[in-house]
């Protein structure tokens, strides 16, 4: 994986193909390889980048315990790379992240996409408490929240791998960070393009919450994505990947 330095940090992302820069965020306890059909998959039309995020798979740590850190160190990771503005996705932590970005900052993004999120992210007090002791069931009550029972698991084991593998702090802190997440008052300020991505059979993010955003952001396109849990993009890449060059073109005819 290439590197960068990031506030005296190392942080590694994975990259492919050029023109419009389509920057993917990954979620709590991830890593930015779970954006990989995506990173491979749109390469012929944008691109794509995808970082660890700080404390994550090849990126120093520490990790963050609040979403606005994490937006201003992605910030830092864009002005690292030598961007300008981007379109910005997130998924599940990764949309909250991109969403602090597109309120905070709106001159540096020129399009949204949130993948299973939502604008505000509560967390079940089960899976704090499990990561707080670092149990090794914190990683299995999330898995088995995760993916739709239509998902294949050869699908998903790059999700697995990353939260196995990503440190119990590490990924507590994210899991704090999305609890104390709420923009929903908030989010309708935002003016960017968006796309909002949802898998049907999401339980973490259900539904209900794109559908919000989708209401709540002016001129936001919905895509609910069937046979699909929390993961979309690993779940059904070939559906999400659609969505996404849809929306890319779309900003390109604006």
């Amino acid at each position: 994986m290439p590197v960068l330095t990031v506030g005296g940090r190392r942080a590694a992302y994975l990259d492919a193909g050029s023109g419009r820069a389509l920057m993917l965020v990954h979620g709590a306890g991830g890593r930015g390889a779970v954006w990989g059909p995506q990173v491979a998959g749109l390469s012929d039309v944008a691109h794509v980048l995808a970082p660890d995020l700080p404390g994550h798979g090849g990126s120093d740590g520490p990790g963050c315990t609040r979403v606005a850190e994490y937006a201003e160190w992605l910030l830092g990771f864009v002005d690292a790379a030598g961007l300008g503005r981007v379109t910005l996705g997130g998924h599940s932590m990764g949309g909250a992240i991109a969403q602090a970005v597109a309120l905070a900052h709106p001159d540096r993004i020129d399009g949204l996409v949130l993948v299973g999120t939502g604008a505000r992210l509560r967390v079940l007090p089960r899976i704090l408490e499990l990561f707080r002791k670092g149990s090794p069931e914190a990683a299995s009550l999330v898995a088995s929240l995760s993916y739709s029972p239509r998902t294949e698991p050869g699908r998903v084991v790059e999700a697995e791998h990353a939260l196995r593998e990503t440190p119990p702090l590490v990924t507590l802190g994210d899991f704090l960070a999305c609890d104390r997440f709420d923009v929903m008052a908030e989010v309708k300020a935002v003016r960017a393009p968006t796309l909002v991505v949802v898998g049907r059979d999401d339980v973490l993010t259900p539904p209900k919450y794109a559908a919000f955003l989708a209401s709540a952001i002016r001129g936001a396109r919905l895509a609910e994505v069937d046979a699909a849990g929390h993961f979309p993009q690993l779940e059904q890449p070939a559906g999400v990947n659609d969505a996404i060059r849809a929306f890319l073109a779309s900003l390109r005819e604006g």
